[in-house]
C-alpha cells in the first residue's frame, strides 16, 4: 500500500452477465455498506447493457459503478460504441480504458488509450489506464521498458490523482491462474510510481496503482500487501459477490 492513498478494489465482468447477475451487483452493494467504506473504495464494471441498473441499484450504497471503454470522441458515427458521456448518464463514475483485451483485439495504441483517457476526463470520469507486458516481452526480460513506455504515452497530461488510476496486468497473468510472485509485483509498481512521480509531480506520488491478473481470494492479501500497490482490478473473482466481498475485505485486517 502506499501512505495517504485510499485504495481500490474494482471488478471488470467484461463480457459476462445478464439481468439475472444482478443479484450479484445488489449483494456487493449491500455488503461494501460499513466503516470499511470510509477507508477503501469499491467498485464495478459491467457490461454496458447493466450499466444504468446496476447504477439505480446502487444509488444508496457506497458500491461505484464504471464502463469498461470508450470512445474517444463525444458523439458521431461510431456504430456499437459507446462514449465517456453516455456512461456519466447512466450515472457511472469510472471507466477502464487500455485493458490488454482491447489492445490485443482491436489493435488499440497507447495514443489511443490515451485520447480514450482524455475522453473520460472531459465527462468528469475517472480514467483505469491498464498497462502490462506480454509473456514474451518479459521473457525478454523488457517488462519496465513496456510499462515505461505505456506510461508515457497513454497518460495524458490531463491526468490528476483524483482522475486517473493506474492497473498494471501482466497480459501472461490475465485469466491463466498464474500470478507474478510479490517481488515482481514490488518491482513493477515501484518503477511506475517513480515514473509517475516523474511526469506528474506529486500528483504522480499519490496516483492509485492497482495489480490485476488472477486475483482471487487466496492470493488477494499478498499481493494487495505489496508497497505500491493500491488495490486491485479483478476479473473473474468479481463476477460473484463471496469472492469479490472476500478481496474487499482483505483491507479489514490490512488497515487495522
Amino acid at each position: 500500500m502506499t501512505p495517504d492513498v485510499r485504495p481500490l478494489v474494482a471488478g471488470n465482468w467484461k463480457m459476462n452477465g445478464t439481468r439475472e447477475s444482478l443479484t450479484e451487483i445488489k449483494a456487493m452493494a449491500e455488503g461494501v455498506q460499513g466503516a470499511l467504506s470510509e477507508k477503501v473504495d469499491a467498485l464495478i464494471c459491467p457490461p454496458a447493457t447493466l450499466l444504468y441498473v446496476a447504477t439505480a441499484l446502487s444509488t444508496d450504497s457506497p458500491l461505484m459503478i464504471g464502463g469498461q471503454d470508450c470512445h474517444q470522441d463525444a458523439s458521431g458515427a461510431h456504430t456499437g460504441d459507446i462514449s465517456a458521456e453516455m456512461i456519466a448518464d447512466c450515472f457511472g463514475t469510472y471507466v477502464i480504458v487500455g485493458h490488454s483485451e482491447r489492445r490485443t483485439d482491436h489493435a488499440e495504441t497507447d495514443h489511443l488509450v490515451r485520447a480514450k483517457a482524455q475522453a473520460a476526463h472531459a465527462a468528469d470520469l475517472t480514467a483505469i489506464i491498464c498497462v502490462g507486458e506480454t509473456a514474451g516481452e518479459r521473457d525478454a526480460y523488457q517488462t519496465l521498458e513496456v510499462l515505461k513506455r505505456q506510461i508515457f504515452n497513454s497518460v495524458p497530461e490531463t491526468a490528476t490523482a483524483a482522475n486517473t488510476v493506474i492497473a498494471y496486468e501482466p497480459v501472461w497473468a490475465i485469466g491463466t491462474g498464474v500470478t507474478p510472485t510479490a517481488d515482481d509485483v514490488e518491482i513493477a509498481h515501484a518503477f511506475m510510481r517513480a515514473e509517475l512521480t516523474a511526469c506528474l509531480g506529486e500528483e504522480g506520488r499519490r496516483m492509485r496503482i492497482l495489480y490485476g491478473g488472477s486475483v482471487k481470494p487466496g492470493n488477494a492479501r499478498e499481493l494487495m500487501s505489496v508497497e505500491n500497490v493500491d488495490g486491485a482490478l479483478i476479473g473473474g473473482a468479481s463476477l460473484k459477490a463471496n469472492d469479490f466481498l472476500a478481496i474487499y475485505r482483505v483491507y479489514e485486517t490490512l488497515m487495522a
